[in-house]
């Protein structure tokens, strides 16, 4: 890494907690490659801290930050500026300085879409207009994928949930003739048709490796061909990936769309190409995952 001197200038990630966090190691890696005199570094900041440290970031004059779990919707009121796209998501990812103070928007859209736009197999599904896609899930992440789907021009768009009562609000807070939503109880009635299924939920996550949101019984129902896409990368892949491959869909696992929000918000801080290439590789190698 280039050598840290008092003219380094800082970006860093914040939550809580933030041990886990992998974006120090995929943006120090771009940072490295492209030269700049810059650091990326984590910074754990509890909930009843936020507005405090917001303030602090500010006077150590940090040029911008990446916001995880639990902070992307709480920060939303302490910027002097939401972009459309956050505010329709209704979470802050991305937080840059502006003229008028920080900036917010949300670049997960980006992190979805990108992996799906290099898996367009032909015109027709190049334009996305027939397709139907199915979302596993409700809840923060959903939204992202929704608003990605629709941005993509999907045909129907099914949201799956367990709680009733979140899922009518879910509903509620779109406004897409594409959109409808059911209860997880429903799933077989629109499964078979999926040609993507989206797992936006937690259930499969390191260290629950043996567990999947679909049972054996559900995940026969997925359509050769299909795209199975989970928003998890840690196992690598998931139960769930792995009982869509055995039913001959494609697959892609969450780590793409981790390397591709973090390039766009790295190309917001410091308005230079970003070598995506490299993160992915940095965070790979990390992972221990074969490329």
């Amino acid at each position: 890494m280039n050598r840290i001197t008092g003219k380094t200038k800082l970006l860093g990630v914040i939550g809580d907690p933030i041990e886990h966090s992998l974006s120090p190691i995929m943006h120090n890696a771009a940072i490295e490659q492209m030269q700049l005199d810059l650091i990326y570094l984590p910074f754990r900041i509890q909930p009843s801290d936020l507005e405090a440290a917001i303030a602090g970031l500010s006077a150590i004059d940090l040029q911008g930050f990446s916001v995880t779990i639990p902070h992307k919707q709480a920060i939303m009121p302490l910027l002097s500026e939401i972009t459309e796209v956050a505010t329709t998501i209704g979470a802050v990812n991305t937080v840059w300085r502006s003229d008028q103070g920080w900036k917010g928007t949300n670049t997960d859209i980006v992190g979805f879409v990108a992996p799906l736009k290099t898996r367009m197999r032909s015109a027709v599904q190049a334009s996305w207009n027939s397709s139907i896609a199915v979302i596993l899930g409700n809840g923060g992440a959903a939204r992202a994928v929704v608003a990605g789907c629709a941005e993509l021009g999907f045909a129907e768009i099914h949201v799956v949930g367990r709680n009733a009562a979140k899922l009518q609000e879910f509903a509620r807070s779109w406004a897409l003739d594409s959109l409808s939503v059911h209860p997880w109880d429903q799933l077989s009635t629109v499964l078979p048709r999926a040609d993507l299924i989206v797992n936006t939920t937690p259930i499969g996550m390191s260290p629950n490796v043996d567990q999947s949101p679909l049972t054996d019984q559900q995940a026969n129902q997925i359509k050769s061909g299909a795209i199975a896409y989970d928003l998890i990368y840690v196992p690598n892949p998931t139960r769930f990936l792995q009982q869509a491959q055995q039913q001959g869909a494609e697959t892609i696992d969450g780590s793409e769309m981790l390397v591709q929000q973090g390039a766009a918000a790295l190309e917001i801080w410091t308005r230079k190409p970003v070598p995506d290439a490299v993160m992915r590789d940095a965070l790979r190698n990390h992972l221990g995952l074969v490329s």
